[in-house]
């Protein structure tokens, strides 16, 4: 058996903020890792662009008690491999792959708003901040958007910047074998 085949990948949970660190010192010595993250269009309350999709997790492609095992258990950044029952549990090659599918180059996949037509919406920024509107057409390619909203008694179209809506976020849809998937992610966020 090559040592190539022996490798499987694992779960990696990294100390508090602390996932790109243990990354950095987890290739370092050679070792395959995938991080994924979620990029969200630039925010009108600062929040951070780049948020992990499995917060505090890594993956990392290494062979069960090896001195790369040892090195992945003790490496900065790492509080532990996930185990279960004291055995450390590896995942499946096509788990891994999928997500890697998912993303580009870098592990980045990019988050788009959950929005529509007729939709109601609540804009959390900028001059009509805190006022809800109707989507009166989707986002455009200069990353606004048209809003109707009751203004002095009448209804009065708007072109707001995407970032200043509350939305709930979905990935981007990415080719895995000529389908377009999309992969849940769990994040909700105000931009």
């Amino acid at each position: 058996m090559s040592e190539a085949a022996e490798r499987e990948w694992y779960v990696v949970y990294s100390k508090p903020q602390k996932e790109d660190y243990a990354r950095f010192h987890l290739s370092a010595k050679g070792l395959e890792v995938f991080f994924p993250q979620l990029r969200f269009p630039n925010s009108a309350k600062k929040r951070r662009r780049l948020v992990p999709l499995f917060p505090n997790y890594l993956f990392v492609r290494i062979r069960l008690f090896s001195e790369e095992f040892l090195y992945a258990q003790w490496c900065p950044g790492v509080s532990r491999i996930v185990s279960f029952n004291g055995v450390p549990a590896s995942i499946q090659d096509s788990v891994v792959e999928f997500l890697m599918a998912q993303t580009d180059v870098d592990g980045i996949i990019d988050g788009r708003p959950k929005l529509s037509a007729g939709q109601q919406i609540r804009i959390s920024a900028g001059p009509f901040g805190g006022l809800v509107g109707i989507i009166q057409e989707p986002p455009n390619a200069k990353g606004r958007i048209k809003v109707l909203l009751q203004l002095l008694n009448r209804p009065t179209r708007v072109d707001v910047p995407i970032q200043f809506l509350e939305a709930e976020w979905v990935t981007s849809g990415c080719r895995v074998d000529g389908n377009i998937t999309q992969l849940p992610t769990g994040h909700s966020l105000s931009v």
